[in-house]
């Protein structure tokens, strides 16, 4: 299996995670991944940690696509592949109603359409062509140049079945959360196949190796409560019969875990990304299962 690592930024220093990004290198894993929120911005730090930490690849999961017009995108981050070598795994995103609208104040209607817009401009871009495009929600006009930058991977948090159509017709593939190995069995890998003859899924995957598990999902469970009443992520849910995204998490003895984490390989994903939570040891217990397992038959 190809495991890498995903950390939450929110509280740690510029320093913590060059520290974790070290180590999750040192110990195998084969990229390291962190989201964009109201914190870090995550390409700026991708490319400072890029910088330091040699080999590993690095992604974003996601950045949101309409505070980011594709011109300004494409140089961020064209800046980070020239600043580390090519290593960067672009993850974008259309983010939720409630963050889009209410923060942000843009519209969020028809988001699907605004996706493949987006794409129609930045995928040229990314490859160093110049772009002339008008649509109904976009325009760009122009072309980025960094000398010594290649295309980086390009990947679409995709769920439903326009989002994946988008993700096989216009990027490399598709980023998923919340979607287990019956959503991916069933819906995300078929859907997006019929489109992309070898599209990468990415399947992001919340893990914790604990002895108890009832405690353990009590906790996740009102941790996430929020995610399971976004729209996106309460459709992928529903879709699986699932409650919440506690039912999704990954939890149990390193037996278990690794018995699941199967099940996600099986159902078509070609990668994972392990997103450890709980207490201190228990993520520190999490880690190193998944060193162990990273590039495992």
């Amino acid at each position: 299996m190809q495991i890498g690592l995903c950390v939450d930024e929110r509280e740690l220093s510029h320093g913590e995670l060059l520290a974790v990004a070290r180590d999750a290198a040192a110990d195998g894993f084969g990229s390291f991944w962190l989201g964009q929120h109201a914190s870090w911005d995550v390409l700026t730090s991708l490319a400072s940690i890029g910088a330091e930490v040699p080999g590993i690849r690095l992604g974003t999961a996601v950045v949101p696509t309409y505070p980011r017009h594709p011109l300004m995108l494409a140089g961020q981050a064209l800046t980070v592949q020239a600043i580390t070598g090519g290593r960067l795994d672009l993850g974008i995103g259309p983010s939720h109603r409630v963050i889009v609208e209410d923060q942000f104040g843009y519209s969020y209607d028809k988001p699907a359409r605004h996706v493949r817009e987006y794409l129609a401009a930045l995928g040229p871009l990314l490859r160093g062509e110049t772009v002339d495009f008008r649509g109904a929600t976009l325009r760009a006009a122009g072309r980025v140049e960094v000398p010594g930058a290649e295309p980086p991977s390009l990947l679409v948090s995709a769920l439903g079945p326009t989002m994946l159509r988008i993700a096989g017709e216009l990027a490399d593939g598709t980023i998923t959360v919340w979607a287990g190995p019956r959503a991916l069995d069933e819906h995300i890998v078929p859907t997006i196949r019929a489109v992309a003859a070898q599209p990468r899924v990415v399947a992001m995957v919340s893990v914790s190796v604990v002895s108890d598990v009832d405690d353990a999902r009590e906790r996740f469970a009102a941790q996430l409560a929020i995610a399971g009443e976004l729209p996106a992520y309460r459709a992928v849910l529903d879709r699986q019969g699932l409650a919440g995204p506690e039912d999704v998490a990954v939890i149990g003895d390193d037996a278990a875990v690794e018995r699941a984490l199967r099940r996600y390989a099986a159902a078509g994903a070609t990668e994972l990304i392990a997103a450890p939570f709980g207490a201190d040891e228990e993520q520190r217990r999490t880690r190193r299962l998944m060193a162990a397992l990273n590039g495992a038959a």
